[in-house]
């Protein structure tokens, strides 16, 4: 397996500690004016989701993670699990609610989804960072209602709720960002 030195070290790797997969999500050089210098590095554990803050010292050496990153097409939901398959090897793959999360909020059928996969099993999913969605539902805005600031909840074909302008209307098309969960625009079809 791969080791990386801490001159590899940057935002983004993935790297395993204690047999478990992590993501450094943060790395700081300091170099104090006596001594040597550090790496102070933030790590998000992908199985678990829980934080690991570690400083290393230069010359300092970690594994990496045995993790690979496949694009999934959304096929269907299945109970409380969610249906994706590979479209290179048409392997499909089962993920459980728990390791989705909040994911529903945005699934199409067919929507293209890149998934993490940790010894052949899928312990992240990630939606596109914009969707695109109907408005299924929402309270008509109010007449006079022209304020810039005036917002209103609307439920989605997916059945999310997201924070709209007054100026929505049920069947408009509006662009989500999924990082944030978060309205961008209207999108004109």
């Amino acid at each position: 397996m791969a080791t990386y030195n801490t001159s590899d070290f940057r935002k983004g790797l993935k790297i395993q500690i204690d047999g478990e997969p992590y993501l450094m999500t943060d790395m700081n050089f300091v170099k104090p004016g006596k001594g040597n210098a550090f790496y102070k590095c933030r790590m998000k554990n992908l199985v678990r989701g829980t934080i690991l803050d570690r400083t290393y010292k230069g010359g300092d050496s970690l594994e990496s993670a045995d993790v690979e990153t496949v694009d999934v097409q959304f096929l269907y939901r299945q109970g409380e699990d969610y249906v994706f398959m590979d479209a290179t090897t048409f392997e499909q793959y089962e993920v459980s609610n728990d390791t989705a999360g909040d994911i529903w909020k945005f699934l199409k059928d067919g929507m293209v989804c890149s998934m993490t996969l940790y010894n052949s099993n899928p312990i992240v999913i990630e939606p596109p960072n914009h969707v695109e969605l109907e408005v299924v539902e929402c309270v008509p805005g109010a007449k006079g209602d022209t304020a810039t600031n005036v917002t209103k909840p609307a439920k989605c074909e997916t059945g999310a709720e997201f924070i709209v302008p007054g100026f929505i209307k049920e069947g408009n098309v509006i662009k989500v960002d999924t990082r944030k969960g978060e309205y961008v625009e209207r999108v004109n079809s």
